[in-house]
Protein backbone atom coordinates (compact mmCIF):
# COMPACT_ATOMS: atom_id res chain seq x y z
CA UNK A 1 0.00 0.00 0.00
CA UNK A 2 1.14 3.81 -0.71
CA UNK A 3 2.02 5.79 2.18
CA UNK A 4 2.59 9.03 0.45
CA UNK A 5 1.13 11.26 -2.31
CA UNK A 6 -2.48 9.68 -2.14
CA UNK A 7 -4.68 11.95 -2.69
CA UNK A 8 -7.59 10.94 -0.70
CA UNK A 9 -5.92 10.41 2.57
CA UNK A 10 -7.48 12.95 5.43
CA UNK A 11 -9.55 14.07 2.73
CA UNK A 12 -13.12 15.79 2.86
CA UNK A 13 -15.20 12.96 0.59
CA UNK A 14 -18.34 12.89 -0.70
CA UNK A 15 -19.83 9.68 -1.98
CA UNK A 16 -22.99 9.60 -4.28
CA UNK A 17 -24.31 6.58 -4.78
CA UNK A 18 -24.95 3.50 -2.22
CA UNK A 19 -25.19 0.51 -4.68
CA UNK A 20 -22.21 -2.04 -4.63
CA UNK A 21 -19.59 -0.04 -5.86
CA UNK A 22 -20.58 2.80 -3.48
CA UNK A 23 -20.63 0.81 -0.53
CA UNK A 24 -17.27 -0.47 -1.14
CA UNK A 25 -15.69 2.56 -1.28
CA UNK A 26 -17.54 3.70 1.83
CA UNK A 27 -16.09 0.62 3.84
CA UNK A 28 -12.44 1.26 1.97
CA UNK A 29 -12.19 4.44 3.29
CA UNK A 30 -14.47 5.11 6.15
CA UNK A 31 -11.21 5.38 9.02
CA UNK A 32 -8.95 7.04 6.00
CA UNK A 33 -10.88 10.31 5.26
CA UNK A 34 -13.68 12.30 6.00
CA UNK A 35 -16.89 10.57 4.59
CA UNK A 36 -19.97 12.04 3.84
CA UNK A 37 -22.65 10.52 2.09
CA UNK A 38 -25.77 10.86 -0.82
CA UNK A 39 -27.93 8.68 -2.11
CA UNK A 40 -31.09 9.85 -4.40
CA UNK A 41 -32.85 7.16 -2.65
CA UNK A 42 -31.52 7.09 0.87
CA UNK A 43 -31.05 3.90 2.57
CA UNK A 44 -32.53 3.25 5.96
CA UNK A 45 -29.70 1.96 7.42
CA UNK A 46 -28.39 3.35 10.64
CA UNK A 47 -24.61 2.48 9.15
CA UNK A 48 -25.37 4.94 6.79
CA UNK A 49 -27.47 7.34 8.38
CA UNK A 50 -24.93 9.16 10.74
CA UNK A 51 -22.80 10.24 7.50
CA UNK A 52 -26.11 10.70 5.23
CA UNK A 53 -25.85 14.72 4.17
CA UNK A 54 -29.51 16.27 2.77
CA UNK A 55 -29.54 17.77 -0.68
CA UNK A 56 -29.92 21.24 0.69
CA UNK A 57 -26.81 20.25 3.19
CA UNK A 58 -24.16 19.17 -0.19
CA UNK A 59 -25.54 22.56 -1.90
CA UNK A 60 -23.76 24.66 0.81
CA UNK A 61 -20.58 22.04 1.79
CA UNK A 62 -17.44 21.46 0.10
CA UNK A 63 -15.78 18.91 -0.54
CA UNK A 64 -12.38 17.82 -1.73
CA UNK A 65 -13.24 14.92 -4.12
CA UNK A 66 -16.46 13.63 -5.02
CA UNK A 67 -16.84 9.39 -5.78
CA UNK A 68 -19.37 8.47 -7.83
CA UNK A 69 -20.60 5.14 -8.67
CA UNK A 70 -20.97 3.90 -12.10
CA UNK A 71 -24.51 3.63 -12.42
CA UNK A 72 -24.89 7.87 -12.31
CA UNK A 73 -26.35 9.82 -14.88
CA UNK A 74 -24.76 13.41 -14.67
CA UNK A 75 -27.37 14.59 -16.69
CA UNK A 76 -30.71 12.86 -14.91
CA UNK A 77 -29.18 12.69 -11.03
CA UNK A 78 -30.56 14.89 -8.04
CA UNK A 79 -26.81 15.89 -7.62
CA UNK A 80 -26.76 17.01 -11.87
CA UNK A 81 -25.97 20.52 -11.08
CA UNK A 82 -23.51 20.05 -8.19
CA UNK A 83 -21.35 17.60 -10.44
CA UNK A 84 -21.34 20.10 -12.91
CA UNK A 85 -19.88 23.02 -11.10
CA UNK A 86 -17.36 20.71 -9.27
CA UNK A 87 -16.35 18.28 -12.11
CA UNK A 88 -13.01 18.81 -11.61
CA UNK A 89 -13.30 17.02 -8.36
CA UNK A 90 -15.49 13.70 -9.49
CA UNK A 91 -13.80 10.68 -9.58
CA UNK A 92 -14.77 6.98 -9.68
CA UNK A 93 -13.48 3.93 -7.21
CA UNK A 94 -10.95 2.66 -9.89
CA UNK A 95 -9.02 6.06 -9.29
CA UNK A 96 -9.45 5.13 -5.03
CA UNK A 97 -7.66 1.96 -6.24
CA UNK A 98 -5.05 3.26 -8.29
CA UNK A 99 -4.12 5.52 -5.35
CA UNK A 100 -3.57 3.18 -2.84
CA UNK A 101 -2.43 -0.15 -4.94
CA UNK A 102 0.55 -0.33 -8.02
CA UNK A 103 -0.07 -4.08 -8.92
CA UNK A 104 -0.58 -5.00 -12.47
CA UNK A 105 -3.79 -5.62 -14.12
CA UNK A 106 -5.00 -5.95 -17.50
CA UNK A 107 -8.42 -3.14 -18.04
CA UNK A 108 -10.91 -4.53 -20.84
CA UNK A 109 -13.69 -2.69 -22.26
CA UNK A 110 -15.04 -2.29 -25.23
CA UNK A 111 -18.76 -2.42 -26.50
CA UNK A 112 -19.59 -6.10 -26.58
CA UNK A 113 -17.63 -9.66 -24.82
CA UNK A 114 -15.85 -7.99 -21.93
CA UNK A 115 -17.33 -9.59 -19.21
CA UNK A 116 -16.41 -13.22 -21.41
CA UNK A 117 -13.03 -11.75 -22.20
CA UNK A 118 -12.42 -10.98 -18.33
CA UNK A 119 -13.63 -14.48 -17.22
CA UNK A 120 -11.48 -16.03 -19.70
CA UNK A 121 -8.55 -14.69 -19.02
CA UNK A 122 -9.17 -14.84 -14.97
CA UNK A 123 -9.90 -18.50 -15.23
CA UNK A 124 -6.60 -19.24 -17.53
CA UNK A 125 -4.45 -16.85 -14.95
CA UNK A 126 -5.90 -19.02 -11.87
CA UNK A 127 -5.38 -21.95 -13.62
CA UNK A 128 -1.38 -21.48 -13.53
CA UNK A 129 -1.69 -20.62 -10.13
CA UNK A 130 -1.72 -17.12 -10.41
CA UNK A 131 -3.32 -14.63 -7.37
CA UNK A 132 -5.88 -13.07 -9.90
CA UNK A 133 -8.80 -11.04 -8.98
CA UNK A 134 -11.56 -10.58 -11.31
CA UNK A 135 -13.23 -7.16 -10.74
CA UNK A 136 -14.91 -4.21 -12.10
CA UNK A 137 -18.16 -3.74 -14.40
CA UNK A 138 -18.43 -7.74 -13.98
CA UNK A 139 -20.13 -7.41 -10.27
CA UNK A 140 -17.34 -7.55 -8.13
CA UNK A 141 -16.42 -3.93 -6.81
CA UNK A 142 -12.63 -3.44 -6.71
CA UNK A 143 -12.50 -1.90 -3.50
CA UNK A 144 -13.87 -5.38 -1.82
CA UNK A 145 -11.04 -7.44 -2.47
CA UNK A 146 -8.52 -7.92 0.26
CA UNK A 147 -4.95 -9.42 1.17
CA UNK A 148 -3.32 -7.74 -1.87
CA UNK A 149 0.36 -8.38 -2.32
CA UNK A 150 2.97 -7.58 -4.36
CA UNK A 151 1.73 -10.47 -6.91
CA UNK A 152 -1.65 -10.19 -7.09
CA UNK A 153 -2.42 -9.65 -10.73
CA UNK A 154 -5.99 -8.11 -11.28
CA UNK A 155 -8.03 -8.75 -14.29
CA UNK A 156 -10.54 -5.51 -14.87
CA UNK A 157 -13.58 -4.96 -16.79
CA UNK A 158 -14.30 -1.46 -16.95
CA UNK A 159 -17.52 0.04 -18.52
CA UNK A 160 -17.84 3.54 -20.21
CA UNK A 161 -19.43 4.87 -16.97
CA UNK A 162 -16.25 4.12 -15.41
CA UNK A 163 -13.68 5.26 -17.49
CA UNK A 164 -15.40 8.48 -18.52
CA UNK A 165 -14.94 10.10 -15.04
CA UNK A 166 -11.82 8.10 -13.79
CA UNK A 167 -9.18 10.95 -13.47
CA UNK A 168 -5.71 9.04 -12.30
CA UNK A 169 -6.72 5.55 -13.29
CA UNK A 170 -4.34 3.71 -15.53
CA UNK A 171 -3.69 -0.13 -16.44
CA UNK A 172 -0.45 -1.68 -17.61
CA UNK A 173 -2.25 -3.84 -20.30
CA UNK A 174 -5.44 -2.21 -21.46
CA UNK A 175 -7.48 -3.41 -24.42
CA UNK A 176 -10.43 -2.32 -26.21
CA UNK A 177 -12.34 -5.19 -28.11
CA UNK A 178 -14.57 -3.43 -30.01
CA UNK A 179 -17.00 -0.34 -30.33
CA UNK A 180 -20.04 0.27 -31.91
CA UNK A 181 -22.68 2.84 -31.08
CA UNK A 182 -24.29 2.06 -27.28
CA UNK A 183 -25.12 4.46 -24.52
CA UNK A 184 -25.75 7.45 -26.46
CA UNK A 185 -28.87 8.41 -24.16
CA UNK A 186 -26.10 8.43 -21.40
CA UNK A 187 -23.06 10.17 -23.35
CA UNK A 188 -25.16 12.20 -25.58
CA UNK A 189 -22.69 10.99 -28.32
CA UNK A 190 -21.23 8.42 -30.74
CA UNK A 191 -18.02 10.67 -29.98
CA UNK A 192 -18.12 10.97 -26.15
CA UNK A 193 -18.81 7.25 -25.85
CA UNK A 194 -15.39 6.40 -27.72
CA UNK A 195 -13.35 9.37 -25.91
CA UNK A 196 -14.94 7.35 -22.94
CA UNK A 197 -13.27 4.15 -23.82
CA UNK A 198 -10.50 5.52 -24.90
CA UNK A 199 -9.35 7.69 -21.76
CA UNK A 200 -8.01 3.91 -20.63
CA UNK A 201 -5.40 4.50 -23.59
CA UNK A 202 -4.94 7.91 -23.05
CA UNK A 203 -3.73 7.53 -19.37
CA UNK A 204 -1.10 4.79 -20.43
CA UNK A 205 2.28 5.23 -19.66
CA UNK A 206 5.43 4.43 -22.36
CA UNK A 207 6.33 0.81 -20.78
CA UNK A 208 2.58 0.07 -20.95
CA UNK A 209 0.96 -2.47 -23.62
CA UNK A 210 -2.63 -1.89 -25.27
CA UNK A 211 -4.43 -4.51 -27.54
CA UNK A 212 -6.81 -3.42 -29.86
CA UNK A 213 -8.85 -4.95 -33.05
CA UNK A 214 -7.05 -4.01 -35.72
CA UNK A 215 -10.34 -4.80 -37.66
CA UNK A 216 -12.68 -2.26 -36.18
CA UNK A 217 -12.64 0.90 -38.41
CA UNK A 218 -13.77 3.35 -35.40
CA UNK A 219 -10.61 2.36 -33.57
CA UNK A 220 -8.21 2.42 -36.40
CA UNK A 221 -9.84 6.24 -36.95
CA UNK A 222 -9.37 7.00 -32.96
CA UNK A 223 -5.67 5.85 -32.90
CA UNK A 224 -4.51 7.67 -35.81
CA UNK A 225 -5.80 11.31 -33.88
CA UNK A 226 -3.28 11.06 -31.28
CA UNK A 227 0.60 9.94 -30.99
CA UNK A 228 -0.12 7.12 -28.70
CA UNK A 229 3.28 6.29 -26.18
CA UNK A 230 2.44 2.98 -25.60
CA UNK A 231 3.37 -0.59 -27.27
CA UNK A 232 0.07 -0.67 -29.55
CA UNK A 233 -0.80 -4.76 -30.33
CA UNK A 234 -3.33 -4.42 -33.23
CA UNK A 235 -5.09 -7.91 -33.14
CA UNK A 236 -7.04 -9.27 -36.64
CA UNK A 237 -9.54 -10.75 -35.27
CA UNK A 238 -10.38 -13.02 -38.68
CA UNK A 239 -6.90 -14.82 -38.51
CA UNK A 240 -7.88 -17.84 -35.94
CA UNK A 241 -4.31 -19.05 -34.19
CA UNK A 242 -3.16 -23.13 -34.91
CA UNK A 243 -4.40 -23.59 -31.42
CA UNK A 244 -8.05 -24.02 -32.40
CA UNK A 245 -7.97 -26.81 -34.73
CA UNK A 246 -7.68 -28.21 -30.87
CA UNK A 247 -10.85 -26.63 -29.65
CA UNK A 248 -14.03 -28.57 -29.17
CA UNK A 249 -15.52 -26.13 -26.92
CA UNK A 250 -19.17 -25.10 -28.58
CA UNK A 251 -19.03 -21.90 -26.33
CA UNK A 252 -16.40 -20.62 -29.30
CA UNK A 253 -18.81 -21.24 -32.05
CA UNK A 254 -19.59 -17.73 -32.35
CA UNK A 255 -18.00 -14.74 -34.14
CA UNK A 256 -18.09 -12.89 -30.96
CA UNK A 257 -16.78 -15.36 -28.64
CA UNK A 258 -14.08 -16.26 -31.41
CA UNK A 259 -12.97 -12.77 -31.24
CA UNK A 260 -12.46 -12.85 -27.40
CA UNK A 261 -10.53 -15.59 -27.14
CA UNK A 262 -8.35 -14.23 -29.83
CA UNK A 263 -7.49 -11.68 -27.60
CA UNK A 264 -7.35 -13.67 -24.25
CA UNK A 265 -4.51 -15.82 -26.46
CA UNK A 266 -2.56 -12.74 -27.08
CA UNK A 267 -2.84 -11.30 -23.99
CA UNK A 268 -1.48 -14.47 -22.29
CA UNK A 269 1.21 -14.74 -24.85
CA UNK A 270 2.99 -11.17 -23.78
CA UNK A 271 2.03 -12.14 -20.38
CA UNK A 272 4.14 -15.34 -21.19
CA UNK A 273 1.63 -17.98 -20.48
CA UNK A 274 2.02 -21.93 -21.44
CA UNK A 275 -0.48 -22.25 -24.19
CA UNK A 276 -0.67 -26.11 -23.95
CA UNK A 277 -2.12 -25.56 -20.27
CA UNK A 278 -4.20 -22.80 -21.41
CA UNK A 279 -5.96 -25.00 -24.25
CA UNK A 280 -7.53 -27.21 -21.27
CA UNK A 281 -8.62 -23.66 -19.18
CA UNK A 282 -10.81 -23.10 -22.77
CA UNK A 283 -12.22 -26.52 -23.33
CA UNK A 284 -12.99 -26.58 -19.80
CA UNK A 285 -14.58 -22.78 -19.77
CA UNK A 286 -18.45 -22.83 -19.45
CA UNK A 287 -19.15 -18.50 -19.92
CA UNK A 288 -20.96 -16.60 -17.96
CA UNK A 289 -24.89 -16.75 -17.48
CA UNK A 290 -26.98 -15.10 -19.81
CA UNK A 291 -24.47 -14.37 -22.43
CA UNK A 292 -24.74 -16.85 -25.00
CA UNK A 293 -25.36 -19.54 -22.77
CA UNK A 294 -26.60 -23.06 -24.31
CA UNK A 295 -28.98 -23.69 -21.92
CA UNK A 296 -30.60 -26.97 -23.56
CA UNK A 297 -29.74 -29.30 -26.49
CA UNK A 298 -30.74 -32.27 -28.10
CA UNK A 299 -31.20 -33.97 -31.79
CA UNK A 300 -32.86 -31.41 -32.88
CA UNK A 301 -33.39 -28.32 -30.33
CA UNK A 302 -30.86 -25.95 -29.34
CA UNK A 303 -31.89 -23.29 -26.49
CA UNK A 304 -29.23 -20.20 -26.27
CA UNK A 305 -29.95 -17.73 -23.37
CA UNK A 306 -28.21 -14.03 -24.44
CA UNK A 307 -30.30 -11.86 -22.32
CA UNK A 308 -27.10 -9.65 -22.05
CA UNK A 309 -27.98 -8.73 -25.37
CA UNK A 310 -28.47 -5.18 -25.45
CA UNK A 311 -27.46 -3.87 -28.86
CA UNK A 312 -28.41 -5.70 -32.64
CA UNK A 313 -24.64 -5.87 -33.42
CA UNK A 314 -24.35 -8.14 -29.80
CA UNK A 315 -27.03 -10.30 -31.24
CA UNK A 316 -25.15 -10.22 -34.85
CA UNK A 317 -22.28 -12.08 -33.51
CA UNK A 318 -23.98 -15.01 -32.91
CA UNK A 319 -26.44 -15.27 -35.73
CA UNK A 320 -23.97 -15.28 -38.30
CA UNK A 321 -23.22 -18.62 -37.42
CA UNK A 322 -26.26 -20.27 -37.06
CA UNK A 323 -29.07 -21.92 -39.39
CA UNK A 324 -32.68 -22.40 -38.85
CA UNK A 325 -33.19 -19.39 -35.96
CA UNK A 326 -36.03 -18.74 -34.23
CA UNK A 327 -34.84 -15.50 -32.66
CA UNK A 328 -36.52 -13.76 -29.57
CA UNK A 329 -36.25 -10.20 -29.76
CA UNK A 330 -37.43 -7.60 -26.80
CA UNK A 331 -36.19 -4.46 -24.61
CA UNK A 332 -35.91 -1.25 -25.41
CA UNK A 333 -33.59 -0.34 -28.56
CA UNK A 334 -30.61 1.89 -28.40
CA UNK A 335 -30.46 5.37 -30.32
CA UNK A 336 -28.42 4.89 -33.65
CA UNK A 337 -28.42 1.13 -33.42
CA UNK A 338 -28.28 -0.91 -36.55
CA UNK A 339 -28.53 -4.10 -37.58
CA UNK A 340 -25.90 -4.53 -40.97
CA UNK A 341 -26.77 -8.52 -42.04
CA UNK A 342 -27.87 -8.73 -45.37
CA UNK A 343 -31.24 -10.65 -46.32
CA UNK A 344 -29.13 -13.52 -47.94
CA UNK A 345 -27.23 -13.54 -44.40
CA UNK A 346 -30.97 -13.35 -42.96
CA UNK A 347 -32.58 -16.39 -45.05
CA UNK A 348 -31.30 -18.41 -41.90
CA UNK A 349 -33.50 -17.30 -39.34
CA UNK A 350 -36.68 -15.31 -38.55
CA UNK A 351 -37.60 -12.64 -36.03
CA UNK A 352 -40.08 -13.16 -33.28
CA UNK A 353 -40.96 -9.65 -31.42
CA UNK A 354 -42.30 -8.78 -27.67
CA UNK A 355 -42.91 -6.16 -25.85
CA UNK A 356 -43.33 -2.12 -26.32
CA UNK A 357 -40.83 -1.66 -28.81
CA UNK A 358 -42.15 -3.93 -31.49
CA UNK A 359 -42.73 -0.96 -34.21
CA UNK A 360 -39.45 0.35 -33.38
CA UNK A 361 -37.43 -3.28 -33.84
CA UNK A 362 -39.68 -3.90 -36.64
CA UNK A 363 -38.88 -0.60 -38.54
CA UNK A 364 -34.85 -1.48 -38.49
CA UNK A 365 -35.68 -5.40 -39.30
CA UNK A 366 -37.84 -4.55 -41.90
CA UNK A 367 -37.15 -6.20 -45.41
CA UNK A 368 -33.75 -7.96 -43.93
CA UNK A 369 -35.83 -11.51 -42.62
CA UNK A 370 -39.37 -12.42 -41.32
CA UNK A 371 -40.83 -10.31 -38.33
CA UNK A 372 -43.86 -11.73 -36.10
CA UNK A 373 -45.12 -9.96 -33.13
CA UNK A 374 -46.32 -10.51 -29.99
CA UNK A 375 -47.91 -9.46 -26.43
CA UNK A 376 -45.56 -11.78 -24.12
CA UNK A 377 -43.17 -14.09 -24.18
CA UNK A 378 -45.56 -16.90 -23.14
CA UNK A 379 -47.24 -15.83 -27.19
CA UNK A 380 -43.96 -15.67 -28.47
CA UNK A 381 -42.86 -19.36 -27.56
CA UNK A 382 -46.23 -20.49 -27.89
CA UNK A 383 -45.91 -19.94 -31.57
CA UNK A 384 -42.51 -21.04 -32.21
CA UNK A 385 -42.58 -24.55 -30.97
CA UNK A 386 -45.84 -24.76 -32.61
CA UNK A 387 -43.45 -24.11 -36.05
CA UNK A 388 -40.73 -26.07 -35.01
CA UNK A 389 -43.06 -29.08 -34.11
CA UNK A 390 -43.23 -29.29 -37.97
CA UNK A 391 -39.48 -28.82 -38.65
CA UNK A 392 -38.61 -31.61 -36.00
CA UNK A 393 -36.08 -33.15 -39.91
CA UNK A 394 -34.59 -29.68 -38.98
CA UNK A 395 -31.73 -29.10 -36.25
CA UNK A 396 -33.22 -25.82 -34.28
CA UNK A 397 -32.34 -23.09 -32.50
CA UNK A 398 -33.91 -21.10 -29.98
CA UNK A 399 -31.59 -17.76 -29.80
CA UNK A 400 -32.74 -15.46 -27.11
CA UNK A 401 -30.82 -12.47 -27.90
CA UNK A 402 -33.54 -9.72 -26.87
CA UNK A 403 -30.87 -6.95 -28.57
CA UNK A 404 -32.51 -4.23 -26.39
CA UNK A 405 -31.83 -3.17 -22.76
CA UNK A 406 -34.03 -4.77 -20.26
CA UNK A 407 -35.25 -1.84 -18.08
CA UNK A 408 -39.15 -1.82 -19.86
CA UNK A 409 -40.06 -4.84 -17.82
CA UNK A 410 -36.86 -6.00 -15.78
CA UNK A 411 -34.77 -4.92 -13.22
CA UNK A 412 -31.64 -5.58 -15.59
CA UNK A 413 -30.24 -8.73 -18.08
CA UNK A 414 -29.93 -11.15 -15.30
CA UNK A 415 -33.41 -10.80 -14.27
CA UNK A 416 -34.41 -10.88 -17.75
CA UNK A 417 -32.37 -13.87 -18.20
CA UNK A 418 -33.99 -15.70 -15.33
CA UNK A 419 -37.35 -14.94 -16.29
CA UNK A 420 -36.77 -16.67 -19.66
CA UNK A 421 -35.30 -19.88 -18.60
CA UNK A 422 -38.16 -20.10 -16.20
CA UNK A 423 -40.64 -19.65 -18.92
CA UNK A 424 -38.79 -21.67 -21.15
CA UNK A 425 -38.48 -24.59 -18.92
CA UNK A 426 -41.97 -25.74 -18.94
CA UNK A 427 -42.47 -25.66 -22.71
CA UNK A 428 -39.07 -28.09 -22.80
CA UNK A 429 -40.84 -30.14 -20.28
CA UNK A 430 -43.82 -30.44 -22.07
CA UNK A 431 -42.13 -31.20 -24.78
Amino acid sequence: MKKINNIFLKKKILIYGLGKSGISTYNFLKHKAQIKLFDDNPKNDPKFTKRSLSFNKILKSKFDFIIISPGIDFSKCRLAKYLKQNLSKVHTDLDVFCSFFSNDSVTITGTNGKSTTAKLLYDVLKNQKKDARLVGNIGNPILLEKKITKKTFFVIEASSYQLEYSKIFKSKYSVILNITPDHIERHKSFKNYIQAKFRLLDAQCTKSVAFVKRNDPVIIKKLKSKNYKQKIIKIDTSLQPPIFKNIRNKYFMSSGNTENLIFVLKICKILKINEKKILRTINKFKGLKYRQQIIFVNNYLTVINDSKSTSLASSENLLKNLKNVYWILCGIPKKRDKFNLTKFQCKNFKGYIFGKYQIQFSKILENKLIIKKFKNLKDTLNQIFLEIKYNKGEKNTILFSPAGASFDNFKNFEDRGLYFNQIIKKYLNEK
